[in-house]
């Protein structure tokens, strides 16, 4: 009964979905592309056998990469469906299409809705479905247990404050938990969680976050950025949300830090243009990434308002505050800065990666702060005491290299789900 509830509301909310399509189509008009698809629409699929794995954007997408590696290897007879349901997911999978010819085919994923999931699952016919992070749609799982294809959620999390959302749909999404075929939490406190809504079969298998490598040659663009830019100092501001670029401004206008640069990288790729307006409001000389030139001697502003550059951007810093921390978004990726041996300070909120940032704070890869103001005192700080941010520095590679691993764990999972298939 719940879950028909659930469905005829979406059914009756359509209209507003659509609504909301155009609105964000308005910044970014790809929303409007493969429209079909998010009813089940698709154009013809690959012949091949395909392991199905859902990113809803470009976060899970950057997460999956080590698993998708291993499951092309592991199954060189398969295919991969990989799907989404932002553009900018969409477009980060694209890379590995390029990067797996002829093996990789992307889609968006069907609204929740029973009509929809039934067409995309009868098209792709996937042996196994694999969730990346807290993807729970009860009509995709409904939809997938009645053609007894095993599903599993991925690198799955459950923060606190999530968990305190769900319980009031438990009558809801604690079925759907219970009907996936295995659980692979990041950690012990999310898998905990993750039983108290539902999940049955669940383990503990680490972050794939810790498993991505930065792409070399985007480490290489930082370095040539940072011989470039000579010894002149680099705070990072990395995938800021609404609200905290303008607090960042501020807090840096008043830093004491001689030919100080801040590299400012909003998240959303529809804010660019939003931000580059702060930072002429408050008349400081800037630049944007877009321009293809680099800073001069004058630039206070770097605007990062390119995709894909975040490792880049990671190795050239001499230290990165994390956004997301400052307000209570929960913070976004510290681990990928971790990867590439760059310091990070967290703002108050990062319960998005609540067990990650507690481990990194413990060993001295992170500091934590209040707010903007104390993290630019922070950086002031540390910018003035090379030895300790140094210490900062290999204390990040440490963080990153110790936990690596959770790729291999939840392959273990995958060829249990293969070896059920088999079985049905």
């Amino acid at each position: 009964m719940p879950r028909l509830i659930y469905s005829t509301l979406f059914y009756l909310a359509i209209p507003l979905v659509w609504l909301r399509l155009l609105w964000r189509a308005r910044r970014q008009p790809e929303y409007l592309q493969h429209l079909g698809e998010r009813h089940g629409y698709y154009p013809p699929a690959s012949p091949a056998p395909l392991l199905w794995v859902h990113a809803v954007s470009v976060g899970e997408t950057r997460a999956a990469e080590p698993l998708i590696a291993a499951l092309l290897e592991q199954y060189p007879e398969h295919g991969l469906l990989l799907t989404h349901m932002t553009p900018t997911g969409r477009a980060t999978g694209g890379e590995l299409l390029a990067r797996y010819p002829g093996r990789v085919t992307q889609a968006y994923l069907p609204y929740d809705l029973p009509g929809a999931c039934g067409r995309f699952l009868d098209h792709f016919k996937p042996r196994v479905g694999l969730l990346m992070e807290t993807e729970l749609w009860p009509n995709v799982i409904a939809a997938a247990a009645r053609r007894r294809l095993p599903v599993a959620l991925i690198n799955a999390r459950l923060s606190a404050r999530s968990l305190r959302g769900y319980a009031r749909l438990k009558s809801l999404i604690g079925p759907a938990l219970a009907s996936l075929s295995g659980v692979a939490a990041q950690t012990a406190a999310d898998a905990e969680r993750l039983r108290q809504l539902g999940a049955v079969d669940v383990s503990v298998c680490g972050n794939l976050k810790f498993d991505v490598a930065p792409a070399p040659e985007k480490l290489q663009q930082g370095a040539l950025w940072r011989r470039a830019l000579g010894a002149r100092p680099v705070w990072l501001a990395a995938s800021t949300r609404e609200g905290e670029e303008a607090l960042i401004l501020d807090a840096f206008s008043g830093l004491d830090v001689p030919e100080l640069l801040l590299l400012l990288v909003p998240r959303h790729p529809q804010r660019f243009a939003e931000v580059a307006a702060l930072i002429d409001e408050r008349r400081l000389p800037f630049c944007r990434r877009s321009d293809g030139t680099l800073p001069s001697s004058s630039t206070r502003v770097w605007l990062g308002d390119s995709m894909g550059e975040m490792a880049a951007y990671y190795a050239l810093a001499d230290l990165a505050l994390v956004g997301g921390t400052l307000l209570p978004f929960g913070g976004q990726n510290l681990i990928e800065a971790a990867a590439c041996g760059c310091p990070v300070v967290l703002g108050p909120h990062s319960f998005n990666f609540a067990q990650a940032s507690e481990d990194a704070i413990a060993c001295g890869a992170a500091r934590r702060v209040s707010d903007a103001v104390a993290a630019a005192a922070a950086t002031r700080d540390l910018l003035n005491d090379r030895q300790r941010l140094l210490g900062m520095r290999a204390a990040a590679t440490t963080f990153s290299q110790a936990h690596r691993g959770a790729t291999l764990r939840s392959m273990q999972l995958v060829q249990r789900l293969m070896a059920l298939r088999k079985g049905r």
